[in-house]
């Protein structure tokens, strides 16, 4: 390990990109985070609740992939390095806690790919985002042409990697792009507050929601009130909906346990 991915654990665990100035994402850095997921992916529900994603510095989220190598990812013999990236964003999406983006800076080509990956984006008000790869002849790799037109829509996510044009944080807000523009400098503040405001609900209620909302991008509707059922027929089993309804009455703050 080098040092090219942090995690702190917690309520509201810190998952960070260092590798400055800009983040990039190399295959040591994927590899990293690739082990810190399978970690996240290993905690209770009681341990962590959210997690924020977030780049070292002010000047970057990630600005994407290291140009210097496009080289060793030519031909067949590149396919395991492309397997890698799109693995890991995958797994990032999957991760069965909600996730915070904090985009200080840019959000580039892979980087963007990373944010979109997360459940909640909010970036500083001087991020710029986007996804360039035809710039450089090359196609996003890593979930950017499936996950943005569910996010923006197809309309807005043609213009955007065809073109590759970067867009301003207001213009990414605008289009639902990202959710919340907040002062530079406050873009980790304030996604971990709305890590520390999914921590206070049921963890077991909200991982269930989160794979719940991921089947109905793509499943038809009747499977997706069937998995609605059976998670309903689970969380009222758990002893975190007795603390809820108890709490409620109450009129105390509840004391979940993930269980």
């Amino acid at each position: 390990m080098s040092g090219l991915v942090t995690l702190e654990l917690g309520r509201v665990a810190q998952l960070r990109l260092v590798n400055p100035p800009l983040n990039l994402v190399t295959e040591d850095l994927l590899r990293e985070l690739d082990a810190a997921l399978a970690t996240l992916e290993a905690t209770s529900a009681d341990d962590v609740r959210a997690v924020v994603v977030g780049g070292s510095g002010d000047r970057a989220f990630s600005a994407g992939s290291h140009v210097g190598e496009f080289e060793s990812q030519r031909g067949p013999g590149g396919r395991a390095r492309h397997e890698l990236e799109s693995g890991v964003a995958r797994r990032l999406a999957e991760l069965p806690m909600p996730t915070i983006a904090a985009i200080e800076g840019n959000a580039l080509g892979g980087g963007l790919e990373l944010a979109l990956c997360c459940d909640i984006r909010v970036a500083s008000e001087r991020a710029k985002l986007g996804l360039p790869e035809v710039r450089l002849a090359v196609t996003p790799g890593a979930g950017g042409t499936q996950r943005l037109p569910r996010i923006v829509g197809t309309a807005r996510a043609r213009e955007m990697i065809l073109t590759g044009n970067v867009l301003s944080a207001a213009e990414a807000a605008r289009i639902g792009l990202v959710h919340e523009v907040v002062p530079a400098g406050e873009a980790v503040a304030r996604a971990t507050a709305i890590g520390a405001e999914i921590a206070l609900r049921g963890p077991l209620a909200v991982r269930e929601a989160k794979r719940l909302i991921a089947i109905a991008e793509d499943a038809a509707i009747s499977d997706g009130l069937a998995a609605e059922l059976a998670a309903s027929v689970r969380v009222f089993a758990s002893d975190d909906m007795l603390e809820g309804a108890s709490a409620f009455f109450a009129k105390r703050d509840p004391e979940y346990r993930g269980r």
